[in-house]
């Protein structure tokens, strides 16, 4: 049998570093984006490129979804990309979306219908981890669909978790996933902001917490951000508004209480509404006023 070949449409912070990691595995792989940045990368590493999603499709046995939203998903899959009829019967689809479970329950039926095959399979880890192919996936779908994904998957995360064997358990765990995720930035934030309002510096709240009790892996990334003064986006605030949302819509169709994870999503539409949505998810800490933050140098 041929080798498989496999598509990354979305070559942002994740979707560049797994399509590199697929590249690494000596796995035949084309990398689609709109934009001509990260195709540029990817082409001088070797990787085969394009900016349509139905020439990627085409070209596909195992499509890697890596775009920002549920949006851009419905429409690479079935509107403008027609992703989907591109892709030959028995094709897979392994969408590392964060979506809600029932966007996922969806796909998988809708793909089903053209004969395809679908892994709902959102992923936790930043761009360094993509980068080296150790990104952590959250995955449930059918035994047919996580045989295909295995080659790929073992490309790009060091570790995947099998939730079940229908979509939408991958998505729930990711919702779970986000809202400690959200809730801890927002925290850690909070904290550093009560820390330089009682006049301590920056550099020590940074070195005390990181070696007591109280920090966290987000603590500890995040306010890295905030020694620097570099806000440069590598998970936006723009992104935690569009996933706390998730969650909050989520606890609300289980009609479960969720307040800190709600006061969280506060915090970053405030960001979100000075202008700081494109910033780093750690600018959430401007919104805290009478601080003075640390400058770039």
């Amino acid at each position: 049998m041929s080798q498989r070949t496999y598509a990354v449409i979305g070559l942002g912070a994740i979707g560049l570093g797994m399509a590199q990691s697929l590249l690494r595995a000596d796995l035949n792989v084309i990398g689609c984006n709109r934009g001509p940045g990260p195709l540029k990368i990817f082409a001088g590493n070797g990787g085969r490129t394009t900016h349509d999603p139905a020439e990627a499709a085409k070209a596909a046995d195992v499509l890697f979804l890596a775009v920002v939203n549920a949006a851009q998903a419905e429409d690479v899959l079935f509107g403008r990309g027609q992703a989907a009829r591109a892709l030959k019967p028995g094709s897979l689809v392994i969408d590392c979306v964060t979506v809600k479970p029932a966007f996922a329950r969806e796909m998988e039926r809708r793909l089903a219908e053209l004969g395809l095959l679908y892994l709902d399979a959102p992923v936790s880890g930043g761009p360094a981890q993509s980068a080296a192919g150790q990104l952590s996936i959250m995955a449930s779908g059918l035994p047919e669909a996580f045989a295909r994904a295995e080659t790929g998957l073992k490309a790009v995360a060091s570790v995947v978790h099998r939730l079940g064997d229908e979509a939408g358990k991958g998505s729930a765990m990711k919702v779970v996933n986000q809202l400690l995720a959200g809730t801890h930035i927002a925290v850690a934030a909070e904290a550093m902001a009560l820390g330089l309002r009682m006049g301590l510096a920056a550099e020590d709240v940074y070195a005390v917490i990181t070696s007591a009790a109280a920090n966290s892996w987000m603590f500890e990334t995040r306010m890295k951000h905030v020694l620097s003064g570099d806000y440069t986006p590598l998970s936006a605030v723009d992104i935690f508004v569009k996933d706390l949302g998730i969650v909050s819509e989520t606890t609300r169709e289980q009609a479960m209480p969720a307040p800190l994870a709600a006061a969280a999503l506060q915090q970053f539409v405030a960001a979100q509404a000075r202008g700081l949505g494109r910033e780093a998810d750690a600018a959430v800490i401007k919104t805290f006023p009478g601080i003075e933050l640390p400058s770039k140098e």
